[in-house]
């Protein structure tokens, strides 16, 4: 009834109407992946074109992996891997001190399979011309490095596994915190264990010293040293009785060992008591041996761990990435390939995303435009 010139004008509004309440959720989706698309273009790593900007990045990233070393390692934090055990440090390495702890034997060992036969052996083959009743140092001594050689291996053990664990953590660290800069992977993980090498030498030199020491003499300042032993001697007498009496039993009980054949000994009257002063004193002072062990190698791994995080690592780092000449920093400025391709392809992609937003705020201009005439 009113002509085509009509009906065109009523059908274009009518698409105009459809359009403009399309519209709005079209932006919506453009600004989500527009954001989505800057946020991850902010996140790479800045696009490095000096020597400065490639010192800065550095100095940052050996910043972030003190940090992360220091929470783990001597803080004993773990916000920042709340859910990784193997990650939380001081938790770890205490376990292993502890393991340590438990594998040394609680009592002193000994090799021989008839009560104090060890001690008499000993005795007989150090007796010299002199005063019988005079026990030669060296007696003591050759027991006590046969004991300490029994366990000598065990602190070396626990060192190695120590800088084992310290060295993959360190590298997860550095890895973790230069994973935008993959040419700087492969240096920093040599550096690292290079690093760990000379630290467990040094670790291997303190344990060969504190055993050294351990069989220098025979030493203790700790008053239960002689509390244990006068305890311990308060057994002798039953012990000398009960060899002497033949119509005694030859099986007696004593606290420290429990129930032993003493037969054999009573062809040995002569040295039994020398022998046994001799296994008491070892057993005393066995105590004091295995807590100098367990100390002296947790204050040296915690004061080695300490040099390792807030001085020596960075040194090494610093020293292997940056090398003669600056070709570690020179390095730092290739970026890979594959950021490289990345960072274009997001340029392009937020570039594209801008012009169909401004195309679209075009047609919404149109279309309020035409609706008010």
């Amino acid at each position: 009834m009113t002509g085509i010139p009509v009906l065109a004008d009523r059908l274009t509004q009518i698409q105009a109407s459809i359009i403009a309440k399309c519209l709005p959720d079209i932006v919506k989706k453009i600004d989500d992946k527009l954001n989505r698309s800057m946020s991850e273009l902010n996140s790479m790593p800045q696009n490095l074109s000096t020597v400065s900007d490639a010192l800065k990045a550095l100095i940052r990233i050996l910043k972030l992996v003190r940090e992360s070393l220091e929470k783990l390692l001597i803080r004993g934090e773990f916000d920042e891997f709340p859910n990784d055990n193997s990650l939380h440090g001081t938790a770890r390495i205490a376990e292993m001190l502890h393991k340590y702890y438990a594998q040394l034997p609680e009592k002193c060992p000994t090799l021989d399979k008839q009560f104090l036969m060890e001690e008499v052996w000993v005795m007989q083959e150090a007796k010299g011309i002199r005063l019988p009743n005079f026990l030669p140092r060296s007696v003591f001594l050759t027991l006590l490095k046969n004991k300490v050689d029994t366990i000598s291996h065990m602190p070396r053990e626990v060192v190695d596994t120590v800088w084992v664990y310290i060295e993959k953590l360190a590298i997860q660290m550095m890895l973790k915190h230069c994973e935008n800069y993959p040419q700087l992977k492969s240096a920093s993980q040599r550096a690292i264990h290079g690093l760990i090498d000379k630290m467990r030498d040094r670790s291997n030199k303190f344990v060969k010293d504190m055993i050294g020491m351990e069989l220098v003499s025979d030493y203790t300042s700790n008053p239960e040293y002689m509390n244990s032993w006068v305890e311990l001697m308060k057994e002798e007498p039953q012990l000398m009785q009960a060899i002497e009496d033949h119509s005694k039993p030859t099986e007696i009980s004593l606290k420290a060992f429990g129930k032993v054949e003493i037969g054999h000994l009573r062809s040995y009257v002569d040295v039994v008591e020398q022998a046994f002063d001799i296994r008491m004193r070892l057993t005393a002072y066995w105590k004091t041996i295995v807590l100098r062990l367990v100390d002296g190698v947790a204050l040296h791994i915690l004061h080695a761990i300490k040099c390792l995080v807030e001085d020596e690592l960075e040194a090494e780092l610093i020293n292997e990435l940056v090398g003669p000449k600056m070709a570690g920093i020179e390095r730092m400025l290739e970026e890979s390939p594959a950021t490289a391709t990345k960072r274009d392809r997001l340029n392009k992609s937020v570039e594209l995303l801008r012009q169909s937003k401004d195309v679209v705020a075009n047609i919404m201009d149109r279309i309020v435009a035409d609706g008010d005439k």
